[in-house]
């Protein structure tokens, strides 16, 4: 079964999708099973993967990993996502941009940040 807020992923063409209705016993793409992505937030590669949540007088502020995570055409950040108990905020990056992104959230209300690498897949703070 399938859960709000999750997210899979096709390991044959590598669409990635998240759940905005539970419901489905499974998800299919390419004839074969989507595969449940599960946030990372220990391993090789913390450094460079871990959302870092400051706040700010707006609201919060999210830097991918300690030391920049390189934004290249072939190794970047696709998104960086806020959830509260009532809201998804994303914002979806590009090659050439900073791997960071300002939400207008107050940071008692975060309940996870997580990014989505497309080489090192999605990994989570709280």
């Amino acid at each position: 079964m399938t859960n709000l807020r999750e997210i899979y992923k096709c390991n044959v063409c590598g669409n990635v999708v998240e759940i905005v209705h539970t419901g489905a016993p499974a998800l299919v793409c390419c004839g074969q099973p989507m595969e449940k992505l599960e946030g990372r937030s220990e391993d090789m590669g913390l450094e460079k993967h871990l959302p870092i949540v400051q706040p700010t007088e707006k609201g919060i502020k999210v830097t991918v990993g300690s030391i920049e995570h390189p934004m290249e055409e072939k190794h970047f950040i696709q998104f960086i996502e806020v959830l509260t108990a009532d809201k998804v905020c994303r914002v979806e990056l590009k090659p050439g941009q900073k791997p960071e992104a300002s939400f207008p959230v107050d940071i008692a209300a975060v309940l996870e940040v997580r990014e989505y690498c497309n080489l090192h897949g999605l990994w989570k703070t709280k």
